[in-house]
């Protein structure tokens, strides 16, 4: 084992190999590519869920939340400065530690997290797509089987796209986002003339209510948790930073920029919600599937028929931040392919279109085979579940990123590079570890953590799998020299 983890940490270290990634993503690219992955299908419910959990003062868990992944943000961006190089969070796990276990095991998790997301998200979209055409061609189906293999054909378009090249999908992306900042720009437009038209109340804003008798730190920890899977998407864009431009320039800038402009969307949000909406029904919305912000509209554009366009509006929002997220997992996979902690196999790109083909097809089988049971347990609190889950698998992964960072500390800060405040990572991580624990969430939701184990359980086989088909052929590769040694000396 000793011997595996000297070969990882010497792998590939800091020079430009032929045949890398594409660097097409300037720092536009990157602010839209930030921006679409926090803001994605979750604010249309989760603002209703932290409201219910703390009333008129929804608007607080969001800011906690932004100010805790801002902590983490600065960690990322002096990583991110000092490696730039595709894998993130295990990638900075790696050098800090190097150990291949815990290597593998954050790997593992980030990569979850991300086809887990993108998993339900093409479900999701495919079941919104079959209701939304069902209300114009009859006898469109949409049971489970039908949403199914809506589901696979969105992840399959996606995989396509992403083979095309880094290029196209960040395109995609920058529609996609743009669409989505627009219906948000709507939907706080028209709160903010039905406020002014006597039908919001400020007061509501500072009420705290809470469906149980907790007090008002139990219920903020227990809303912050839920907001600040919200915030994350950030963490992503570091898997691209091989095929950035000028990651060391651009990063800093444009990651604290999209932060600090999607927490001022979500808390606008959030207050027109929370003044528009009357309190006795912030957790019972109209159309439950769509969360409370539709209510919003219809009490301020009676109106528009909403029901009927809102299976169309998330699309834009739910296949953006699918795209995203299986971005996210192939470099992911690529990059520690490249460190030689996953099978080199996973490291081959494309000739012409630089696009790590392998990975990209591994990442698929497993976000098809997530659909597959995700809609064969459609009925089960698992999947309800499931973004509770990558919240916390994220959580545990932030606080390794900012340990990380403290321990490599002991290598320089190149010229030119971002630095944090010593105080930021510890913080960072004291209050990541904190909402992973248990009084951040409801006893309904402690499953959480059963996912989450058997996730991980899952990793811990696939790294022993890797363990011995590495030490295998290494064996074999050092018998082969062996007998080229062999016969040389006999020939002499």
């Amino acid at each position: 084992m000793a011997k595996l983890n000297t070969e990882v940490v010497v792998a590939m270290e800091g020079e430009e190999q032929h045949g890398g990634l594409k660097k097409v993503i300037g720092p536009k690219l990157l602010l839209l590519l930030i921006m679409g992955d926090i803001i994605g299908a979750g604010i249309f419910a989760i603002t209703g869920r932290v409201a219910g959990q703390v009333g008129g003062m929804a608007w607080l868990p969001f800011l906690i939340a932004f100010t805790i992944a801002t902590l983490t943000a600065f960690s990322y961006l002096e990583l991110v400065t000092k490696y730039p190089y595709a894998a993130g969070a295990a990638l900075y796990a790696h050098k800090a530690f190097g150990v291949h276990f815990v290597t593998f095991i954050v790997a593992f998790a980030v990569a979850s997290s991300g086809i887990t997301s993108a998993a339900t998200s093409a479900t999701l979209v495919g079941q919104n797509i079959l209701i939304g055409v069902g209300q114009f061609v009859e006898g469109v189906p949409t049971d489970a089987t039908a949403t199914m293999f809506a589901a696979i054909a969105i992840i399959v378009i996606l995989a396509l796209i992403n083979l095309r090249g880094v290029g196209e999908s960040v395109k995609f992306n920058l529609v996609l986002t743009l669409v989505t900042l627009s219906i948000m720009g709507v939907i706080i437009f028209i709160g903010a003339v039905a406020i002014i038209q006597g039908e919001g109340d400020v007061s509501r804003l500072v009420v705290f209510e809470t469906p149980e008798d907790r007090g008002i730190f139990a219920a903020v920890t227990m809303a912050t948790a839920i907001a600040f899977f919200a915030m994350v998407g950030f963490e992503d864009s570091v898997n691209l930073v091989e095929e950035c431009k000028n990651p060391q320039r651009d990063f800093p800038r444009i990651m604290l920029t999209g932060l600090g402009l999607c927490a001022l969307i979500y808390m606008l949000v959030a207050v027109t919600v929370i003044m528009v909406i009357p309190p006795g029904d912030l957790l019972n919305p109209k159309n439950p599937d769509a969360g409370i912000l539709l209510d919003v509209v219809r009490i301020g554009a009676p109106g528009i028929p909403v029901d009927a366009i809102f299976p169309f509006l998330t699309v834009f929002a739910v296949v953006n931040t699918a795209l995203i997220n299986m971005l996210m997992a192939s470099r992911l996979l690529y990059g520690m392919a490249k460190q030689n902690v996953l099978p080199r196999p996973l490291a081959a790109v494309l000739p012409k279109r630089r696009s790590p083909w392998v990975a990209i097809l591994f990442s698929t089988l497993l976000a098809v085979g997530l659909v597959i049971f995700v809609n064969q347990n459609s009925d089960s609190g698992i999947v309800g579940q499931l973004g509770g889950t990558t919240a916390l698998l994220l959580l545990c992964v932030f606080a390794v990123v900012n340990v990380a960072l403290l321990i490599l500390r002991r290598d320089p800060t190149p010229e030119g590079g971002f630095r944090a405040p010593t105080v930021i990572p510890i913080l960072g991580a004291v209050t990541s570890l904190f909402l992973v624990g248990p009084w951040a969430r409801s006893r309904e939701d402690w499953i959480q953590y059963e996912i989450a184990g058997l996730l991980l359980a899952i990793g811990v086989g696939l790294w022993l799998v890797t363990w011995i088909v590495t030490a295998i052929h290494r064996k074999a590769t050092n018998s082969e020299s062996a007998s080229g040694r062999d016969r040389d000396r006999t020939r002499t």
